[in-house]
């Protein structure tokens, strides 16, 4: 996959334990984490902060340069939940497109730039 130019990357449900990831790392750009079953947009928010902090962890252990990537559920109020356990690439659908997607996207990404100005 590499060869030909692309980035690789896995993704989990998210009752799929990691086990056993830590030995793909080293072959991976990114990782995405569901954070709803996959199926439809609008679904509640599954708590996988575990999950994406043992990720985070693993990342860091062994030192890669792997992206993680949350979706599911993401809005105002989860949102932060995930960037500080680890998450750096969002995926919002109905907490953009819900309602006025203008408002919402710039009040997803004041929390993303107050989140971001914390961790420095």
């Amino acid at each position: 996959i590499k060869a030909s130019g692309c980035k690789v990357g896995l993704a989990y449900n998210p009752a799929t334990p990691l086990d056993g990831l830590e030995d793909y790392l080293e072959a991976l750009d990114m990782v995405l984490l569901m954070s709803v079953n996959p199926g439809f947009g609008g679904q509640s928010f599954i708590d996988i902060t575990d999950k994406l902090q043992a990720l985070s962890e693993m990342i860091r252990q062994q030192e890669r340069d792997v992206l993680i990537q949350v979706d599911g559920g993401i809005n105002r109020a989860t949102i932060d939940e995930v960037l500080a356990a680890g998450a750096n690439i969002i995926v919002a659908g109905s907490a953009v497109f819900g309602s006025n997607i203008e408002q919402n996207v710039r009040e997803l990404q004041e929390k993303i730039s107050s989140y971001s100005k914390k961790a420095e």
